[in-house]
């Protein structure tokens, strides 16, 4: 069976940290360009950071620069998101996908891309 799985959500006081990571099952990460959204009931999906199939380009949006970072693991089939100096507005469900055929902003503005079930990630004191 094909599918991403996310995993690494939790609770965290504002501030903190956590580590995202999303893992291929039935399928290699290394052909495809890999992007991390999140999702708010009421709220379109919003696209956070991509990252290309070797690693060499990422994008970030305005809203986790500086505080988030992706990098992937081809070998261990896995991409992370290191997400630090969480805030609140930071609560949401986080979804990993893979996309082939755009640039890696093009993969996060546009939302593209197969993805997983998501991970509940919430920020509060």
């Amino acid at each position: 069976q094909v599918q991403l799985v996310e995993s690494g959500g939790g609770l965290v006081q504002p501030g903190g940290s956590l580590r995202l990571s999303c893992t291929a099952s039935g399928f290699t990460l290394d052909y495809y360009d890999i992007g991390w959204f999140r999702q708010v009931p009421g709220k379109e999906r919003e696209g956070l950071s991509c990252i290309s199939s070797s690693g060499g380009t990422t994008y970030y949006a305005d809203s986790v620069k500086g505080r988030f970072t992706i990098s992937r693991d081809n070998a261990k089939n896995t991409v992370y998101l290191q997400m630090n100096r969480l805030k609140a507005e930071d609560t949401a469900v986080y979804y990993c996908a893979a996309d082939r055929g755009a640039t890696v902003e093009d993969m996060c503005v546009l939302r593209r891309g197969y993805a997983g079930q998501g991970t509940q990630v919430t920020v509060s004191s």
